[in-house]
């Protein structure tokens, strides 16, 4: 009689990582109890850009859309929600969600465009277009312009009753886009859409003859993408108070620094936008007092990392010991084995 087996994705590692995680997770939504109003807004900038890193992971790791562009969604988004509260009374919070839902209505007809450009100059038109949505609202007076514009104060007030209270909301308001983000993902990957982001990533031609809708698959992550990227620009903005063409549609703030931290990271892992993230901002705290040579460091730390670990440092991490925090994979599990 043959041995009875299990099927599962779980490891021993997974589950002690999930069970610490929550524990994690208590301590960092107690946060405004335990730290400073600058720890605050460190912690709420680093959350926003493991959403924006995780989400271009998505886009370049697994459905092969390599984006030099995302700032065009991370600046409409802030435009959207400043147009939606200055002009139309829409809670700034709420204007959050409106930004999600815009910035998806914005990439469906975009998409079919850009998906008749493919490797680099897919790369080269998301960026044209960025700067296509930079240039538009420099024209638009009632924003600004070219100058930008800051939130009224009547606004900032009405989100909550002091400056406290405020800083509460927005970090919880971040750790939970930041929070949320990672697991949809996470969620999508364990889905049949996971698998065949998988199978298009591996080959776009043997998946078609399996049947996938490779554009449609790909029309989906998009405007998916597009989508949350919006929601967390406008939270970005929104801890401003302030926004203008140049800082929103910044290539270097938005998708070089996002870049960065996903090559250093490791791509095409969920585990490795959040290491990349840690890694950033430690060298940033550290170093940002040196102006120029920051930025020098920073490239020959991602020359270094590409060279001696292609696949990341959590990728290398992985492959070495095998270690995964998000298992995707089913594995076949002996009874004797546990």
């Amino acid at each position: 009689m043959a041995p009875h087996v299990k099927i599962e994705r779980g490891t021993r590692t997974s589950r002690i990582a999930g069970r610490l995680a929550l524990v994690l997770l208590a301590a960092l939504a107690a946060a405004p109890w335990w730290t400073g109003r600058a720890n605050l807004r460190l912690l709420g900038e680093f959350y926003t850009f493991v959403a924006l890193a995780s989400l271009w992971n998505l886009l370049a790791g697994y459905a092969g859309l390599v984006s030099v562009g995302q700032q065009a969604f991370v600046g409409f988004g802030g435009y959207v929600l400043f147009a939606a509260a200055m002009f139309y009374g829409v809670p700034p919070l709420l204007a959050i969600v409106l930004a999600g839902v815009v910035g998806a209505l914005i990439a469906l007809p975009m998409a079919p465009l850009l998906f008749r450009l493919h490797g680099a100059y897919f790369a080269i038109g998301t960026w044209v277009a960025a700067e296509v949505f930079r240039l538009s609202f420099a024209q638009v007076s009632v924003l600004g312009g070219g100058s930008g514009t800051s939130l009224p104060a009547r606004l900032v007030t009405g989100i909550a009753a002091t400056r406290d209270q405020r800083d509460m909301l927005l970090y919880w308001c971040a750790l939970a886009l930041g929070l949320g983000t990672v697991a949809m993902i996470y969620a999508l990957l364990r889905s049949r859409a996971g698998l065949a982001l998988a199978a298009i990533r591996d080959s776009e031609i043997a998946s078609e003859s399996l049947g996938i809708d490779i554009f449609r698959t790909k029309l989906a992550i998009y405007v998916a993408t597009a989508a949350v990227t919006s929601m967390v620009g406008a939270l970005i903005f929104l801890q401003k108070l302030r926004i203008s063409p140049d800082a929103a549609f910044s290539v270097n703030d938005w998708t070089a620094y996002v870049i960065f931290i996903v090559v250093i990271g490791g791509i095409g892992t969920i585990e490795g936008p959040i290491v990349g993230a840690i890694v950033f901002f430690l060298l940033r705290e550290t170093l940002a007092d040196l102006g120029t040579i920051y930025l020098v460091i920073l490239g020959m730390v991602a020359i270094a990392v590409m060279l001696k670990a292609p696949r990341g440092l959590w990728g290398s991490f992985s492959h070495r010991t095998g270690i995964v925090l998000f298992p995707l994979r089913r594995r076949v599990v002996h009874p004797d084995a546990r």
